[in-house]
């Protein structure tokens, strides 16, 4: 059974940072590209980050480049979220979550909901101005 935990949510300032992590059981991360999405309150759950199976290849939505920074650990079996200049846009419930296809062609990075399979519980991001 696949078990995804984050951790490293919490309560920052405007321009502060955070750095989430998310470790997996049940399931080897490194065959599998992984996702950071995260999920604002009445607004649906949104594409944030992305790191291929290798870590060769990242992608990042537009409204976190240059302030996110995807990463994994192939052999602590985790991946983590740098988030730095944090701004009051940013608040979400922050989740990670595996691709549906062992070692995708590292050329194509999915971005949807429907792409990943396993998710964890989330971690509660919350930016104060």
């Amino acid at each position: 059974q696949v078990q995804l935990v984050e951790s490293g949510g919490g309560l920052v300032q405007v321009g502060g940072s955070l750095r989430l992590s998310c470790v997996a059981s049940g399931r080897t991360l490194s065959n599998y590209n992984m996702g950071w999405f995260r999920q604002a309150p009445g607004k649906e759950r949104e594409f944030v980050a992305a790191i291929t199976w290798s870590g060769g290849r990242t992608f990042y939505a537009d409204s976190v480049k240059g302030r996110f920074a995807i990463s994994r650990d192939n052999a602590k079996n985790t991946v983590d979220l740098q988030m730095n200049s944090l701004g009051p846009e940013d608040t979400a419930v922050y989740y990670c979550a595996t691709d549906r296809v062992r070692m995708r062609d590292e050329k194509v990075i999915i971005t949807t909901v429907l792409g990943y399979d396993h998710w964890g519980q989330g971690t509660q991001v919350t930016v104060s101005s």
